[in-house]
């Protein structure tokens, strides 16, 4: 059976990117097919796997600032030739359109496409006057023949579903992100943090909120924050943050194991599609303080694994850091919720939905 593996970009480190370490995991010897590829951008493992780019990727520009291409991935992406019996497809509105000419497509949906359904929440310019303009409908009437070419469709979240169900009338699976973080890997202290800190870790980005959790820190004079991640946003927030707050950009996995395994609670104010990270934080023992909607309604138990607050604002982000700080979390209970998400449930679904659709279509294809 030959599998290929197909991304819409390999150009930042986030859970979408960890999603295809996984299952490049499942399926060893997969060459991964994706539009632009930033080895410096994204996770060093994909270094030693079989990416194979689009001619987007020769220009540099694109490499750095992957939002710029949008006009171009659509035919990119249909333009994008690949030779195999199964194409999974980790997309988020790219992906799922790949052509593979007499291939069965197993789709693993992160979100049907911000910039076409939730334009707000993108935070691009650029994508806004797209969306508002004539490209929009063409791509909308691609990006739903992109949908209905898939065999079999998945959802990283029950949000995800609801999305799915609205935006292409597809009943999508759920099978929940699997966390990758290795628990007992090596870990590098941080000289800037002291154990016991609240931890934020994600791309810095208007949507992401990280804004809500900074100002909530101005009234937490007791506590520290500390940022990992990077984005357009960096700048303004470190420039409104109080100095209980230090932000470190972009960290290898070494320093970002101590950081999970010496922080108080990982803090969340973002609408996400599944919430990872609280995975991640539960898989060293650690609860989480996050918004209380949408994945983070999957990857959270309230009370158990984390607390929630009602809205993105300060005073209330900083209420629940307090009450994530006050209660009596159980490490153990904490890493078993997070055994729930790892990688070995994660590979035997998607290996077995990949091996009946290869059974079902070997005398078409192979006869």
């Amino acid at each position: 059976m030959r599998v290929a593996i197909a991304h819409d970009y390999l150009t930042q480190r986030g859970g979408a990117e960890r999603v295809v370490l996984a299952m490049a995991e499942a399926f060893p010897g997969a060459p991964i097919y994706t539009s632009l590829y930033d080895p410096d951008g994204t996770y060093p493992e994909f270094a030693g796997l079989d990416v194979r780019t689009s001619s987007l990727n020769r220009i540099g520009v694109l490499r750095r600032h992957h939002r710029t291409a949008l006009p171009f991935l659509a035919r990119s992406f249909a333009n994008t030739g690949i030779d195999a019996d199964v194409v999974i497809a980790s997309s988020s509105g790219w992906a799922h359109g790949v052509s593979a000419p007499g291939a069965r497509k197993v789709v693993y949906c992160h979100s049907p496409a911000r910039w076409l359904y939730l334009p707000e929440d993108y935070g691009s310019s650029l994508v806004n006057r797209l969306a508002m303009g004539a490209l929009r409908r063409r791509l909308l009437d691609w990006d739903r023949a992109a949908a209905a070419s898939a065999d079999h469709y998945f959802a990283n979240s029950s949000v995800v579903r609801e999305r799915i169900r609205s935006a292409y009338a597809i009943e999508a699976e759920i099978l929940h992100p699997p966390h990758v973080v290795d628990v007992a890997g090596h870990q590098s202290a941080v000289a800037e943090a002291e154990p016991g800190f609240f931890l934020v870790v994600s791309r810095l980005m208007g949507y992401k909120n990280v804004g809500a959790v900074v100002a909530a820190m101005a009234e937490l004079p007791g506590h520290r924050l500390i940022v990992v991640g990077d984005g357009p946003q960096r700048a303004a927030l470190q420039a409104a943050a109080s100095d209980n707050v230090s932000f470190l950009g972009t960290i290898d996995d070494a320093r970002l194991r101590w950081l999970y395994a010496n922080c108080l609670a990982l803090v969340a104010a973002s609408h996400e599609d599944f919430g990872l990270t609280p995975i991640e934080a539960a898989a060293f023992g650690k609860p989480s303080v996050t918004l209380g909607a949408g994945g983070f309604l999957d990857s959270i138990v309230p009370g158990r694994t984390g607390v929630f607050f009602d809205a993105p604002e300060p005073a209330l982000v900083a209420k629940a850091m307090l009450r994530a700080a006050e209660h009596p979390w159980s490490e153990s209970a904490l890493r078993s919720h997070a055994d729930r998400f790892g990688t070995e449930e994660f590979a035997r679904r998607l290996r077995s939905v990949v091996a009946a659709l290869d059974a079902a279509s070997a005398p078409k294809h192979r006869s």
